[in-house]
């Protein structure tokens, strides 16, 4: 989808990541939404299993202490992008 939605840079490189079978922090939240992305137009490749936990630990990684701030807002970003995609989805 190539729309100037909130969060469409991120939903566009986790898409590409996806495609590529790259676990990315982008990639895994796609998968968290991929049903919601896929009902929108989105062409979603096979999601990665358990993408909530998968996204927490990779997140965690980089900072254990912010880990859970930083899930959440992407999250929240995510669910931006899936709101207004649907808003516009044909």
């Amino acid at each position: 989808m190539n729309l100037a939605l909130p969060g469409t840079e991120l939903v566009e490189q986790g898409l590409a990541d996806l495609h590529a079978r790259r676990e990315t922090v982008a990639s895994l939240l796609v998968s968290i939404a991929s049903k919601r992305l896929a009902a929108t137009g989105c062409d979603v490749a096979e999601p990665f299993t358990d993408p909530e936990h998968r996204l927490y630990a990779l997140l965690g990684r980089d900072d254990q202490d912010a880990a859970h701030g930083r899930y959440n807002a992407l999250l929240r970003q995510l669910s931006s992008y899936a709101r207004a995609a649907e808003c516009v989805a044909p």
